[in-house]
């Protein structure tokens, strides 16, 4: 998806994440995002190209997978043209396959399962060593699914971060139960 982030990030909610791991097949929904480019003073490519953030200068398509507080990992589908550092958080995802597998990863179910970037990692089995992963490439595969309808997206301001948390570059989709409850306004 070589376009801007907020239009990457729209795109992206209703297509899935395919990852075999361990001789598990665990497939997923994206239900909420968050679009950063270099632009943005909230995104690690703000201030440049460096080793931890060379990811996101790849061409689009590719895995962006780092670690936050130093314990959880999260990941951003890169979106931009290669060289301009552009990608969307997944922030939050329904399970649709390999639900038992993920619960046993996260050592619980339901809601949390799934809905914040940190957890989606986890249940998932994504790790440091998929950062720069082609997601069209197994273990790890984006499905491209066919668009939501725009009036089923909420568009609103970002969470979990101080700068530039205002602007309206968090996406999701309206009413669905596996976007965090206290993040939905």
């Amino acid at each position: 998806m070589e376009t801007d982030a907020e239009t990457a990030a729209k795109r992206l909610l209703g297509c899935e994440l395919v990852h075999e791991v361990e001789g598990h097949r665990l497939r997923v929904r994206i239900v909420e995002t968050e679009a950063y480019d270099e632009a943005d003073p909230a995104s690690h490519t703000h201030r440049g190209r460096t080793a931890r953030n060379d990811a996101m200068f790849l061409s689009a398509g590719h895995a962006y997978v780092y670690l936050i507080h130093g314990l959880h990992h999260c990941m951003n589908v890169v979106a931009g043209f290669e060289g301009h550092g552009c990608g969307v958080l997944i922030r939050a995802a329904e399970p649709l396959e390999g639900l038992a597998e993920m619960e046993r990863r996260r050592g619980r179910g339901g809601a949390e399962l799934t809905n914040g970037p940190g957890k989606l990692c986890q249940a998932m089995g994504i790790t440091l060593p998929m950062r720069e992963h082609d997601l069209g490439e197994p273990p790890l595969i984006l499905i491209r699914r066919s668009p939501v309808d725009q009036d089923q997206i909420v568009v609103t301001r970002r969470v979990g971060i101080a700068k530039n948390a205002d602007a309206p570059r968090r996406f999701y989709l309206r009413g669905d139960p596996w976007v965090p409850r206290p993040w939905t306004t």
